[in-house]
């Protein structure tokens, strides 16, 4: 179906105000955008470092709401939870709706990872070549998909290990993507942890995809049921990272290789000093302004 967006003009401080607003009057989704950029996707902001706002000066909400919904009640409503709100500062637009996962398929080609790691789309189908290994991928509801930049980090990493007879985890597993890309480059078993029940749906439908769903577990993080692992991997957040240290730390086994990402550069200091309590070898790789920490479990 299509949808209704509203477009609302504000100024950082008004921003949480404005967004609740939005949320209680039954938005469907609520973006957020530079509103002085020439493109949306500029000055695009992911995660702030403590205690920071990095939010614009001035900042576009875009709202979704049903296709039926009254424009002018909508419009009424708002201005009586913000009443400082200008009529100049709302405008309202059709959105056509589309098949938004099948329209990113469209544009998802294959991608090589290290040296012999390949991710494909689910609708390409890869060439008869044993010195490949292939992870045939539908991302579904959940992120990962190897196009992000720690994504890619963590699959090469992955790739320039000795996997054989290894078991991994892989905490915030979202598609599944590098559990299952453990588990086709030699590892015995993986356990994937994700707090999302969609990306555990993900997970096993991909592992099903690609064989290997007999040797993959999956959990959400109270009730994971687990031996530390011989190889522990987590692509998610730095705040959850720095929080979940002492987890991770529990999950790997002496002498484990480890590798978190999600990490923005700048954010990397902090966490390479919650870790070193546990975890030698600290290395930093950072790509298109993402980093990924590797070690070893002391």
């Amino acid at each position: 179906m299509p949808f209704l967006e509203l477009s609302l003009v504000v100024r950082t401080e008004q921003q949480p105000r404005a967004e609740e607003a939005l949320e209680d009057l039954g938005a469907l989704s609520v973006t957020l955008r530079d509103a002085n950029a020439e493109t949306p996707d500029e000055q695009a902001i992911f995660e702030p470092g403590v205690g920071e706002l990095p939010l614009w000066p001035t900042i576009t909400l875009d709202a979704l709401f049903d296709e039926h919904t009254d424009r002018r009640g909508l419009g009424a409503a708002l201005g009586e939870l913000l009443p400082w709100l200008e009529p100049d500062q709302l405008s309202f637009t059709e959105v056509a709706d589309q098949d938004w996962e099948r329209a990113w398929m469209d544009q998802f080609k294959p991608m090589p990872f290290g040296r012999r790691l390949w991710i494909y789309p689910w609708n390409i189908e890869p060439p008869a070549d044993d010195d490949l290994v292939v992870v045939r991928l539908d991302p579904g509801l959940a992120f990962g998909s190897g196009t992000h930049p720690t994504t890619a980090l963590c699959l090469e990493w992955l790739d320039g290990l000795e996997l054989a007879g290894k078991t991994v985890t892989d905490y915030g597993c979202g598609s599944g993507i590098l559990a299952i890309a453990a588990l086709k480059l030699g590892a015995a078993s993986a356990v994937g942890v994700d707090n999302d029940p969609q990306a555990l749906t993900a997970s096993r439908d991909n592992a099903e995809r690609n064989g290997v769903a007999d040797r993959l577990a999956l959990f959400l993080p109270d009730d994971v049921d687990a031996d530390a692992a011989d190889i522990f991997v987590a692509n998610i957040l730095a705040g959850p990272l720095g929080a979940l240290a002492p987890t991770f730390a529990a999950a790997a086994k002496p002498g484990a290789p480890f590798a978190i990402s999600g990490i923005l550069d700048g954010q990397q200091d902090e966490l390479l000093q919650r870790y070193d309590e546990w975890f030698d070898a600290l290395r930093v790789d950072i790509r298109e302004g993402w980093v990924r920490i590797s070690g070893r479990r002391r």
